[in-house]
């Protein structure tokens, strides 16, 4: 007699951790393609994001207020050691990976508070 197994166990869903785990490991990799100027860049970010990680933190506001950001981004620019001649590119690029590692922290936050234990 031959028994048939339903179909959710014919094609397993892989394990959630195991998804978090590639994801993670891809962002590393994506992390080290950035150029040298990013590179450099990525830790006074990481720095001034972990700094602003905690419950009821502006950077999980539904919409980030854009003058907090803007100050954020002055704050991380000034920080970092760079020559005149670059400043309006660097500004930029600070914005940009800025904004990239909010939007990184809140899905992350999202995604956890999305857990029952």
């Amino acid at each position: 007699m031959s028994r048939k197994l339903p179909y959710y166990l014919t094609y397993p869903m892989p394990l959630e951790l195991d998804d978090e785990r590639k994801e993670q490991k891809d962002y590393e990799y994506m992390k080290s393609l950035y150029p040298e100027t990013a590179k450099k860049l990525l830790p006074y970010i990481e720095e001034e994001c972990d700094r602003l990680e905690y419950t009821c933190s502006m950077i999980y506001d539904e919409y980030p207020d854009k003058v907090q950001l803007h100050i954020l981004t002055k704050h991380i620019f000034q920080k970092f050691p760079h020559t005149e001649k670059d400043n309006s590119d660097v500004y930029d690029l600070i914005e940009i990976m800025l904004y990239h590692e909010i939007y990184k922290r809140r899905r992350e936050h999202r995604k956890s508070m999305h857990k029952f234990y």
